[in-house]
């Protein structure tokens, strides 16, 4: 009777300890690929209805932010951007969007049409980011985001 219960015990404990460790490895909410994918989405949403709480919790402290001018600020000078409404986004559709997870790294390139004002000046267009996030004390922050034009394709 004893080797009828660990033969069904373990099983069972096998399943409870990977299950604990894909729960530890991915954190809450599933694999980092779907937790960088839902903050990514959140993240757009966030600029689109000029959220600044999102903005300050999922920007690092020390998080670099260059636009496609070249033009490079920092998390705070985002924020207030965002919050003054110097940077205004009125619509920002992503056509293409590519994640790579290694550990508690996530690089996302997405290709994507934006349109806004920024000092009150329409900006519209096609632009190429990038977003790097890192994992810290249980939560994804971006630290990096990078965008570039893209030229129109020539005539």
């Amino acid at each position: 009777m004893r080797k009828i219960k660990l033969i069904v015990l373990a099983p069972v404990a096998i399943c409870l300890l990977a299950s604990l460790s894909a729960l530890a490895m991915g954190g809450k909410g599933g694999n980092g690929e779907e937790q960088i994918k839902t903050l990514q989405r959140q993240m757009i949403e966030a600029d689109l209805k000029g959220d600044i709480s999102f903005l300050e919790k999922h920007f690092a402290d020390d998080a670099t932010i260059i636009y496609g001018s070249g033009k490079m600020i920092t998390k705070a000078e985002r924020i207030e951007a965002v919050k003054s409404g110097a940077l205004k986004y009125e619509s920002y559709d992503v056509h293409d969007s590519k994640i790579r997870v290694d550990g508690n790294t996530a690089v996302v390139t997405e290709l994507g049409s934006f349109k806004g004002l920024v000092n009150g000046k329409p900006f519209s267009g096609d632009l190429r980011n990038t977003r790097v996030w890192i994992k810290q004390k249980g939560s994804w922050n971006c630290v990096l985001f990078q965008t570039t034009r893209v030229a129109p394709p020539s005539q």
